[in-house]
């Protein structure tokens, strides 16, 4: 079982540094690492129970449960390359960045070779879920790595979605993001259709509301969009480029072309990091 008071977080991004406070506030010892120190220092100053390391491998060396929350597999791979030999044996690593199935099966392959129990875990949620410890874990690994996972796993989400005993929880976390995200667009579209045709999104939004239709995730994007304001969840580079991944796995569908599209154009419009709600940013009219 996971030691509940020693556990590394690996990334002190958006998601991983609210990972890393509610762990602490759950009575974990979080040690937290991240590439531009000053991120995960700034976390360890404001939560108590949260150390920050400025090695990724010290950060590690410890603890029987590590995280890795980095932006893509390279970066997975470029950090835990001089990890893994500083696991102890009795440790699981549950990789929760999003990387696809190729990726994620390359680091289980790694961590199989030294012995290391790994956990294939992404998440359904961002900041706030994490904050509030209703993540959603889209698992596979073997039962023995969950097993020793679940205290950390329980203290972050809400529910754990177990999909096999290989990298299937990469795959799942593609599909989960590419309907987010079309989603994201469409509301962007329907709201420019609301405004041609003189429809309010209060009406709009009432008459989802009121059924079966009800997307409560799309709901909150049109809030933003109708503030122009786009305070980052899930950034819009990070959209676009979890999107690619699944491009590279699978021939993409003429929907998902037009979606990646749409994010590449919002990127080059300067909102890369912003809220993926920002699509709106290229229909909608400059707030006054």
């Amino acid at each position: 079982m996971v030691d509940r008071c020693d556990v590394a977080v690996l990334g002190a991004g958006a998601l991983g540094a609210a990972m890393a406070e509610r762990l602490a506030r759950q009575g974990h010892r979080v040690a937290l690492w991240n590439r531009t120190a000053e991120r995960a220092e700034a976390v360890a100053r404001s939560v108590e129970g949260v150390q920050a390391f400025a090695s990724a491998a010290d950060a590690a060396a410890g603890p029987s449960a590590v995280l890795t929350v980095l932006r893509d597999g390279d970066a997975v791979a470029d950090v835990m390359a001089g990890v893994l030999e500083r696991l102890d044996r009795s440790a699981v690593w549950i990789q929760a960045s999003t990387i696809g199935p190729t990726w994620a099966a390359e680091l289980a392959r790694r961590a199989s070779d030294e012995g290391v129990a790994y956990l294939d875990a992404p998440v359904s949620g961002s900041t706030e879920p994490a904050r509030q410890g209703s993540l959603i874990w889209l698992v596979s690994g073997t039962d023995q790595a969950l097993e020793r996972a679940r205290p950390v796993l329980d203290d972050l989400g809400s529910r754990v979605v177990g999909v096999g005993d290989g990298v299937q929880g990469s795959a799942l976390k593609l599909a989960v993001n590419a309907w987010m995200t079309a989603a994201t667009v469409a509301m962007s579209d329907v709201a420019g259709l609301c405004d041609a045709l003189g429809v309010d999104h209060g009406s709009l939004v009432q008459a989802l509301s009121a059924g079966a239709l009800a997307m409560p995730y799309a709901l909150a994007k049109l809030e933003m969009m109708d503030e122009h304001s786009y305070p980052v969840g899930f950034a819009v580079q990070l959209a676009l480029k979890d999107l690619d991944l699944a491009r590279q796995a699978v021939a993409p569908t003429p929907l998902l072309e037009a979606v990646h599209r749409r994010l590449a154009e919002t990127v080059a419009a300067g909102h890369g990091a912003d809220d993926l709600a920002a699509v709106d940013a290229l229909r909608a009219p400059t707030s006054t």
